[in-house]
């Protein structure tokens, strides 16, 4: 299986002076190839495919020695990346869903990352050499196992760096078989409540900084552009979002292994969350709350261990429906918490009896398919 390594770098002056470098020419490498690509487009309605373009990298080179200070692999690397945002906006105008987004040149704030693949670096222990930019010293929280296959240098916006090792021929790490399943149903006011009745609130990281960002936010707009004041004030605004950002990945990534270690098989709520983030009143809750993140983490961890992740179809009204007697409520708003069912008499905690359906619906998807899986062999 794949999987990625972070670490953060740490160097000096010139180590990260001359990253920078290679970033600032990434960058005006992929304008350059952006604007050739308008150009031969404007005059004869021509298309310059990637494969002619890394066929004028010598030229390139000629014409502007700068760039002879960066990998092959780097530049090869950067022509391609132009290319699939090319071949994205195709795709997006053909299928005629969403904002369609035209590939757009890139300031020094919108362009990040750099890639080696084989060649120009070299892993000692806790150190990375770089050909041409040099050695950094990585901190190391976790042992890298399988093959390394691409390494990429990335600048956040706080002015830290760090480094992704994409791995493949990572070996599993099964956990022990288990034959329990749970039915999870996420929310804004708890993060998430399960099927046996447990309950996770929102930390709500975002909300609790948000008056620290704000303060930092006017400091920002009232510093003059172009000046060292912004610059810092810029870098303070960034690492307060980071911050607020690596909380809440540490969070999700404690829930999500409690119920990996603990459950064989988990269930979901199919949900639509970039429909759902258009509603102005929940997106700014709903983004917070970070679910998307949460079903991206429990897929990969999943996948790791050996354990079943099952999404119900996005239109089951687990919210609904009776947990006891199967009676849907339709008249039930989002406003009601709790409930009792008209036919049975049940209360109902509104996420609970969701969380409880879901394991339901659940249960008989994962039945029906052993079964078709039996009759098919």
């Amino acid at each position: 299986m794949k999987k990625t390594y972070k670490y953060r770098l740490i160097g000096n002056k010139t180590v990260f002076g001359n990253a920078m470098n290679w970033l600032d020419l990434c960058r005006h490498l992929y304008n350059t190839g952006l604007e050739q690509r308008i150009t031969a487009y404007r005059q004869n309605k021509g298309h310059i495919s990637c494969y002619d373009q890394i066929k004028q990298l010598p030229e390139l080179k000629v014409a502007f020695p700068e760039y002879w200070v960066v990998g092959s692999q780097v530049l090869q690397d950067v022509l391609e990346r132009l290319d699939r945002s090319y071949k994205a906006f195709f795709r997006r105008a053909k299928s005629g869903s969403g904002k369609v987004g035209f590939p757009r040149f890139r300031g020094r704030n919108r362009y990040n990352s750099f890639t080696l693949k084989q060649a120009g670096w070299k892993l000692d222990g806790r150190y990375l050499s770089i050909r041409n930019v040099g050695r950094f010293k990585l901190r190391l929280s976790r042992l890298i196992t399988g093959e390394i296959k691409v390494v990429t240098l990335r600048r956040e916006a706080s002015g830290k760096w760090y480094v992704c090792f994409s791995c493949d021929r990572v070996p599993e790490k099964r956990l022990p078989e288990s034959d329990r399943i749970v039915g999870i149903d996420v929310g804004i006011k708890s993060f998430l409540v399960d099927s046996e009745g447990g309950k996770v609130e929102n930390p709500n990281y975002f909300r609790q900084s948000e008056r620290w960002l704000r303060r930092r936010q006017r400091v920002l707009f009232r510093r003059v552009k172009g000046s060292n004041g912004r610059h810092k004030a810029r870098i303070l605004v960034a690492k307060a979002h980071e911050k607020v950002k690596n909380q809440r990945n540490n969070f999700l990534h404690k829930v999500a292994n409690s119920y990996i270690q603990n459950y064989g098989t988990l269930v979901f709520e199919g949900l639509a969350i970039k429909n759902m983030v258009r509603n102005h009143k929940l997106a700014k809750s709903i983004s917070d709350s970070g679910w998307g993140a949460f079903y991206g983490l429990c897929d990969y961890k999943a996948a790791e261990a050996g354990r079943q992740i099952i999404r119900i179809p996005r239109f089951e009204p687990s919210s609904k429906t009776c947990s006891e007697c199967g009676v849907i409520n339709q008249e039930l708003r989002l406003s009601d918490r709790q409930w009792v069912c008209k036919s049975c008499g049940t209360l109902h905690d509104r996420d609970y009896n969701a969380a409880k359906n879901i394991r339901r619906v659940g249960q008989t998807l994962q039945e029906k398919t052993y079964e078709n899986a039996q009759s098919v062999s």
